[in-house]
């Protein structure tokens, strides 16, 4: 490395960019407190701006600490603040704020990471160990809080588009499960894909495959709460995907990089379909290379950190895992993996969203 004097300029600007970053993880812990204590929503309903000793009054919450936890939010610039001549703050909502931070039936609802954010930054504690074996955590070491938080950052955008959008872009998919298909949704997490199609199509029947038991959990409370007959959950470890090409369709949201066996997967997928069956691979919007994903996502030192503290060390929990990670599977990667397990046609769907690369696989 090429040795030069310090520049005290340069200096002052590095560490404000180091400290930026803590002030990002202190502040997503303030987000997660105002999603917990419903701070957020509580804000959002009042017509009009309200002191911060008014918000800890509708939540009977002790004011000084409302006080200082939206003085945080208010210089983070996540809730507006207007300060009239005697010096009286009142905090409000933009429409903006409402949908990310408040309402959970907007797709853009954003709180589930956030939910999960103290299991998530708890794995900091063990991960120098992994750094050492090479083995990660599973999903299932962040608790019953990581499957909510999962839960909670997939519902309002599945709720929104899965039915109107997704399935409608696949070539024959709707009729088929109109006629009455056999569905299975892999890495089902709580089970809210499943039940959805469960629901709007009741001549077929799905089938929700997860290896987390707290996902399970969840699933299963949510079938028996919406006494949805034909939808099923299990996990693979014990009843398998069937052999026998009998699906006709098998959905996959958000899971094939987070698998310790991704190909192995695949190939089961490939097993289990028809020969006319449909494949919806729905997985991370990346690219092929560190240095096009630094360069043109925004949210990539976001995207690699997560996958440190979860995705990769989920696809990294056993012996010889393949550790894709949250940006490891790109379309070119998704591809060569889907032809080398027995597919032959691979189609990019033309849905736009920020997080997401959509795909129809075919035998």
């Amino acid at each position: 490395m090429t040795q030069r004097d310090l520049d005290l300029n340069l200096l002052k600007m590095y560490s404000f960019l180091v400290f930026s970053k803590l002030e990002g993880a202190v502040t997503s812990g303030m987000i997660h407190l105002g999603d917990q204590l419903g701070l957020y929503r509580s804000l959002s309903s009042f017509p009009q701006p309200v002191t911060s000793e008014e918000l800890a009054a509708s939540l009977q919450l002790h004011p000084r600490w409302v006080q200082e936890w939206i003085h945080n939010q208010a210089a983070a610039r996540l809730i507006e603040v207007a300060i009239d001549d005697q010096g009286i703050e009142r905090y409000s909502m933009t429409p903006e704020a409402v949908v990310v931070l408040s309402d959970e039936l907007h797709p853009a609802f954003g709180m589930g990471m956030f939910h999960r954010l103290p299991q998530t930054m708890h794995s900091l504690k063990v991960l120098p160990e992994s750094f050492k074996t090479g083995i990660g955590l599973d999903y299932d070491s962040h608790g019953p809080e990581g499957a909510v938080g999962i839960e909670r950052s997939f519902e309002p955008w599945s709720r929104s588009y899965l039915l109107p959008v997704v399935l409608p872009a696949l070539d024959g998919a709707v009729q088929r499960l109109e006629a009455g298909a056999l569905v299975a949704d892999i890495g089902c997490g709580a089970g809210g894909a499943a039940i959805r199609m469960a629901q709007a199509f009741p001549k077929s029947s799905v089938t929700g495959y997860d290896i987390s038991r707290f996902a399970l959990d969840r699933a299963h409370e949510k079938k028996t709460i919406d006494a949805t007959d034909n939808v099923h959950f299990v996990d693979p470890r014990v009843t398998p995907l069937p052999e026998n090409e009998s699906l006709d369709i098998v959905t996959a949201f958000d899971c094939i990089h987070d698998m310790t066996h991704p190909q192995d997967v695949m190939q089961a997928i490939r097993r289990s379909l028809k020969p006319d069956g449909i494949w919806l691979l729905v997985d991370i919007k990346a690219l092929d290379t560190f240095g096009e994903n630094m360069a043109k996502n925004p949210m990539a030192s976001l995207m690699y950190g997560i996958s440190v503290m979860s995705c990769m060390s989920s696809a990294m929990s056993a012996e010889g895992g393949a550790g894709l990670g949250t940006l490891g599977l790109p379309e070119s990667k998704a591809r060569s993996m889907a032809s080398a397990a027995g597919f032959t046609r691979f189609r990019k769907l033309d849905i736009e969203h920020s997080l997401n690369a959509f795909y129809e696989v075919r035998p």
